[in-house]
């Protein structure tokens, strides 16, 4: 079993619920084949004396559950009729409603399960990002009422690079020692260095979808790899097929086909006239709404000044769109753009943009929302995050160039901080901290 993040969230929700008397649902959300659905099971079988995952994709049969009555009384007795070998243990239960999607009135009980402090319930499902009017699926329900202030939601994503170590074999005290040298400065030795470099290439390559990592740290195939990330990306393409609506299925297509060509050529902002020559929001726009929706792609957006908060300064019309795990993109370019970057022979503006696409996954999941501020034609700072009540700006290099637009932000703003990601070894000079790419698990 992979370890994950995300298992230690849900411990902390199912105590803080129980001990604070929190009257609150979980909801999963995240892109398909992250891992939703087998870490709530794992959660559900360690965690709890009573585990009972109804699932209304395999078994549509079931949302008859929520048929009638919606109070947790008859929910529960129409549960224990349906299912077999199930029963409610108070404070040991955890009800888990897979693809609730397909069950509008599951929804809509959600408050009154929450109510019920006898039992946790847990829920997840596809695409659950989009909004009912942007999902053309006939499975998909429209819930009577969405239980706000009954639900807290959490985003899942696929491992990031300090779980992709814990998969390799690398312990907590290994990665503790890496830690020790991005905490106090010190230059990171020749040979550790070398090493985890080497680490992130290949983590880029596999990427963090937890099918591809578990097949990956058995079998040492990358063939083997680059199999399993075409059927996911070929689930995604279906998925759009299935789920956007009428010409959108089309344009979602187009837009999803133009993130990896777009990125290859380090454009300033994403170009909705190099999805189709001559086109412009009006056409394209609600297509990368449902992109960024479904979360297959993640959003970076322009910002007219580097304040606080950045959200109100971010441009809605200036944006930059990368493929949410960076395995998916490199085998979108195909294989032997993956063994340039595995051999560190990756040339070109395409070089650029894939380092760029995994500093933003990374920095996603680390829990930032991402910004990149480009004040004219010749300065850009690719990213910029909030951190300890400051903008920080992240200045992203393939190799070890020369950083004349992070030098030029210090000298206009000041941050406290500022950082450039290289492939060579950390440094710091005045408030300007240079880190290996690897490093970036640690801000």
């Amino acid at each position: 079993m992979l370890k994950r993040k995300i298992y230690s969230h849900l411990l902390d929700w199912k105590n803080r619920r129980k001990q604070k008397q929190i009257k609150k649902s979980l909801l999963i959300k995240g892109a398909r084949q992250v891992g939703k659905s087998f870490i709530i099971k794992e959660f559900g079988r360690n965690e709890y004396k009573s585990f009972v995952c109804i699932d209304f994709y395999r078994e549509p049969a079931l949302k008859s559950i929520f048929d009638g009555d919606l109070t947790s009384e008859e929910i529960l007795k129409r549960i224990t009729a349906n299912i077999r070998n199930f029963s409610l243990i108070p404070g040991e239960t955890l009800i888990f409603l897979d693809e609730i999607q397909r069950c509008g009135n599951a929804r809509t009980a959600i408050k009154f399960l929450a109510e019920d402090m006898r039992f946790d319930v847990i829920s997840s499902g596809s695409l659950m990002g989009l909004t009912y009017r942007e999902d053309d699926d006939d499975g998909v329900e429209i819930p009577e009422s969405v239980p706000v202030g009954y639900e807290s939601q959490i985003t899942m994503y696929s491992l990031d690079f300090e779980e992709f170590l814990w998969a390799y074999g690398y312990d907590e005290a290994a990665i503790s020692v890496l830690r020790s040298y991005f905490e106090s400065g010190e230059t990171v030795p020749e040979s550790i260095h070398n090493r985890f470099e080497s680490l992130f290439r290949e983590y880029m390559v596999v990427g963090g979808m937890p099918e591809a990592v578990a097949d990956f740290v058995v079998n040492k195939d990358f063939n083997r790899v680059n199999k399993i990330q075409s059927d996911i990306i070929a689930e995604y393409k279906d998925d759009i097929s299935k789920h956007a609506k009428g010409n959108e299925k089309q344009y979602v297509r187009m837009c999803y086909d133009a993130v990896p060509k777009q990125l290859a050529k380090e454009l300033k902002k994403f170009q909705y006239s190099s999805v189709e020559k001559g086109q412009t929001r009006r056409k394209f726009g609600g297509s990368v709404q449902w992109l960024k929706d479904s979360e297959i792609v993640n959003a970076c957006y322009n910002i007219s000044e580097p304040y606080l908060p950045l959200m109100a300064n971010a441009k809605d019309d200036q944006f930059k769109l990368y493929i949410n795990d960076t395995g998916l993109l490199l085998c979108m370019y195909g294989f032997e753009t993956k063994l340039a970057v595995l051999n560190n022979t990756i040339k070109g503006n395409a070089r650029g943009g894939i380092y760029e696409n995994v500093i933003a996954e990374c920095l996603l999941k680390r829990g930032y929302t991402l910004y990149y501020f480009k004040p004219d034609s010749e300065h850009e700072i690719e990213f910029l995050i909030e951190k300890n009540g400051d903008v920080i700006p992240v200045e992203v290099k393939a190799g070890n160039n020369s950083t004349p637009s992070l030098n030029d932000f210090i000298n206009k703003f000041s941050p406290a901080v500022a950082y450039k990601l290289t492939g060579g070894k950390n440094g710091v000079s005045g408030v300007k901290s240079t880190l290996p790419h690897y490093f970036v698990m640690f801000m």
